[in-house]
């Protein structure tokens, strides 16, 4: 096996000399971009609503279903100025709350898997293009929907679901193309960092936005950028790196060269085979447990801060942005050190993809049940939630791109199977979660903590007994090389 790594590792490092195809200005880094900022505001457009949703409900109707808790102390800002109150306000209860969160995700699961094959079929490029776009001219139809009444906004939330459950699967399908396999960590770190900065950018903003302006402009301003970047994608981007008008003959040569034994020329997908692997159930069930923290603390850190830990809209809003700021940080370095260790110190790719999941499962399992007994020690619960989420950073150079090593032609329909589980917890979690803390108790909290830290933990276990870092025989057309 040693000799074999070694035989197969060599090519592309002779050709991946920064002398021969620089990173710099290069198509593929160009993507890794674009791909960026579409992610950023896709994640701007998805988590704006959990801001807004705070300005949009009449004060006392939480209050008949959430009590606040007067456990902690009033923790407010001295710096008092005016808030606008022109914006329209809704009799909505917490469990009609629990729904309008959780709608998006309704719509999201349905594009997964049709995503994946839509992309291996007509290419990435305008699936995801058209999946913004879609996602930003529903988002700026929100505030008409609000006003027709609560099934409207459940509805086009869902459609908003619709139009970014291809964005996923049609990026994984891009770089089946575009990423040469030592530099898929490098270049999927940079293009899905993209969502956690949209979150930190996007949750401090739209409380600004509603504080000074009205809860409307936090839909009309992340829309209308939306629809501003599809025209620079379509421009910009190709589906492979053969059909770019203007990359360099080397860098075609070198992702193309790279990429040679490990695509397939199949055009059916061989479902049976794909559904029977032991390693894609393995990412399904890391997948799954991932996100039921992220999206549990995603929908419901902006009320935590402000039922339990008491902290005004402006201050929730810069503070619910911090964990996903530790979080867009740690994807961009693990993308580095995870490539460093693969290229350079020779480690599998299996190894490397494990221990990176183990470190960012367990880590947050072990820092958000922390951050559940501090009590109302402002500055350890914002750290806890913080480090806990700036942890799970290092999945995405675990098991998040891990379909790429086992099929890289089939990697954009991978990930729409273990999308569409990994859906499922946003569906549900915020459901969940909020039914589970009615009276707005620490004690309730505690138990959203408790079964967010199991289920990534379980998650962790069983990723690091089943995965494989190898690609799969039923991936390659033709003969099988034993891959790293």
């Amino acid at each position: 096996m040693e000799t074999e790594e070694g035989e197969d590792r060599t090519p592309l490092l002779k050709e991946s000399q920064p002398g021969t195809v620089p990173a710099c200005c290069s198509a593929r880094y160009n993507l890794a971009l674009l791909a960026f900022f579409g992610f950023f505001l896709l994640y701007a457009l998805r988590v704006n609503l959990s801001v807004a949703l705070v300005d949009m409900v009449e004060p006392n109707t939480t209050l008949a279903k959430n009590t606040t808790s007067n456990v902690c102390p009033e923790h407010s800002s001295t710096i008092n100025v005016p808030r606008n109150t022109t914006g329209e306000k809704y009799s909505w209860d917490a469990d009609t709350q629990g729904w309008i969160l959780g709608s998006f995700f309704y719509g999201y699961i349905v594009t997964q898997i049709p995503g994946g094959y839509l992309a291996s079929k007509i290419g990435g490029k305008l699936l995801m293009g058209f999946g913004v776009f879609g996602t930003s001219v529903f988002t700026l139809l929100t505030p008409l929907a609000a006003n027709l009444g609560v099934g409207y906004l459940i509805a086009v939330r869902a459609l908003e679901g619709l139009g970014e459950g291809v964005t996923f699967p049609a990026m994984h399908s891009m770089w089946s193309s575009w990423a040469p396999p030592l530099e898929r960590s490098k270049l999927l770190s940079i293009s899905y960092a993209g969502a956690q900065l949209g979150t930190v950018v996007s949750l401090p903003l739209s409380g600004l936005i509603c504080y000074y302006m009205n809860w409307v402009y936090v839909f009309y301003i992340f829309g209308a950028l939306g629809v501003l970047w599809f025209f620079f994608w379509m421009w910009f981007i190709s589906d492979t790196p053969e059909t770019h008008r203007n990359i360099s003959c080397a860098e075609r040569e070198y992702i193309l060269s790279s990429l040679k034994d490990q695509l397939s020329t199949l055009k059916s997908v061989p479902w049976r085979p794909i559904l029977e692997s032991l390693p894609l159930w393995a990412i399904v069930v890391a997948h799954f447990s991932y996100n039921w923290t992220f999206y549990t603390l995603l929908t419901l850190l902006p009320t935590y801060m402000k039922e339990i830990l008491r902290f005004d809209a402006q201050e929730n809003g810069f503070l619910s942005a911090l964990p996903y700021f530790g979080c867009w940080l740690c994807i961009i370095l693990s993308g580095q050190i995870a490539d460093y260790l693969r290229e350079k110190q020779n480690l599998s790719t299996v190894c490397v993809r494990k221990c990176f999941t183990l470190i960012g499962m367990i880590g947050p399992a072990v820092f958000l049940v922390a951050a559940g007994f501090i009590g109302c020690n402002y500055a350890l619960a914002v750290a806890f939630v913080t480090i806990s989420t700036t942890l799970g950073g290092f999945c995405t150079s675990g098991y998040s791109i891990n379909h790429l090593d086992i099929a890289p032609s089939y990697a954009g329909i991978l990930l729409g199977i273990t999308n569409s589980f990994a859906t499922i917890p946003g569906m549900v979690g915020p459901v969940i979660a909020k039914n589970l803390t009615h009276n707005n108790t620490v004690g309730e909290w505690q138990t959203v903590f408790y079964i967010a830290a199991s289920i990534n933990l379980f998650g962790a276990i069983f990723f690091t007994l089943f995965a494989s870092g190898e690609v799969q025989d039923w991936a390659v057309s033709g003969y099988h090389l034993p891959r790293n």
